[in-house]
C-alpha cells in the first residue's frame, strides 16, 4: 500500500504537467487596446460582407482592406462612426450597436490579420514614387513616408494608419474627401486635408495606385 501510495506522489507532477500542456493557452490581449481577437472574430463575420474575408477587401474596391491595420486606428474609426464624427449611413448602422469592447475586439482581430497587396500601375509610379518617398519641398508636401512607412506599414504608436496595398479606388476617394474639406475636421486629419489640397487629381490616382502596391 505505501508503495502505491509513493507511486501516485510521486507521479501528481506528472499528470499535472501534461494537464498545463494540454489546456489553451490564454489569448494575448492586443498590446495598444487591450481588445481580445477571438471575440473580435464572432464579430467580424458580418464584416466580411463588404470588407472581404479576413478584412481583405475582395468584395469591391470602392470599400476598404482592414487586414493588418493597426487596432487603435480601426477602434478609433468606428468610433467616430458611431458618433456621427465620420459621415458614412452603412458604417454609422454597422457600428451604432458596438459597445467599446467590440471596437477594440474587432480591432484587435482585423490588426492580427495578414494583409494581401494589390498591384500598382506601372504609369503611376512615375507620378507617385517621389511624391510618397520625398514629397514636394516647393509645394509644402511631406513625403507620405514620412508618416506612413517606406512600404505603407504606418505606425500604430504614432497613429498613423497603414496605407500599404489598400485598394486604389478607396484609397483615391479618402484622398480626394479630404481635398474637398469632407474630412479632417480635427486631429491628423487636419494634416491629410492640408495635404491632399495641395494635390492634382492626377497625383491622387497616381499616389492610389502606388501605395495599393506597397508590401
Amino acid at each position: 500500500m505505501k508503495r502505491v501510495l509513493i507511486a501516485l506522489a510521486l507521479s501528481a507532477p506528472l499528470f499535472a504537467a501534461a494537464a498545463d500542456e494540454a489546456a489553451p493557452a490564454a489569448a494575448a490581449k492586443d498590446a495598444f487596446t487591450q481588445g481580445d481577437a477571438g471575440a473580435g472574430a464572432t464579430k467580424a463575420t458580418a464584416c466580411f460582407a463588404c470588407h472581404g474575408p479576413g478584412g481583405n477587401g475582395a468584395i469591391n474596391a470602392d470599400w476598404p482592406k482592414l487586414a493588418g491595420q493597426h487596432s487603435s486606428y480601426i477602434a478609433g474609426e468606428l468610433a467616430d462612426f458611431k458618433a456621427g464624427k465620420r459621415k458614412n449611413p452603412v458604417m454609422l448602422g454597422q457600428a451604432a450597436a458596438l459597445s467599446e469592447d467590440d471596437m477594440k475586439n474587432l480591432g484587435a482581430y482585423f490588426a492580427a490579420q495578414k494583409p494581401v497587396p494589390g498591384v500598382a500601375s506601372k504609369d503611376a509610379v512615375a507620378v507617385a514614387q517621389k511624391l510618397y518617398r520625398a514629397g514636394d519641398a516647393a509645394r509644402g508636401l511631406p513625403a507620405c513616408a514620412a508618416c506612413h512607412g517606406p512600404s505603407g506599414a504606418g505606425n500604430a504608436a504614432g497613429q498613423f494608419p497603414r496605407i500599404g496595398g489598400q485598394n486604389s479606388s478607396y484609397a483615391a476617394a479618402q484622398l480626394k474627401s479630404y481635398k474637398a474639406g469632407e474630412r479632417g475636421a480635427a486631429g491628423k486629419g487636419q494634416m491629410m486635408a492640408a495635404i491632399a489640397g495641395k494635390l492634382s487629381d492626377q497625383e491622387i490616382q497616381a499616389l492610389a495606385s502606388y501605395i495599393s502596391g506597397l508590401q
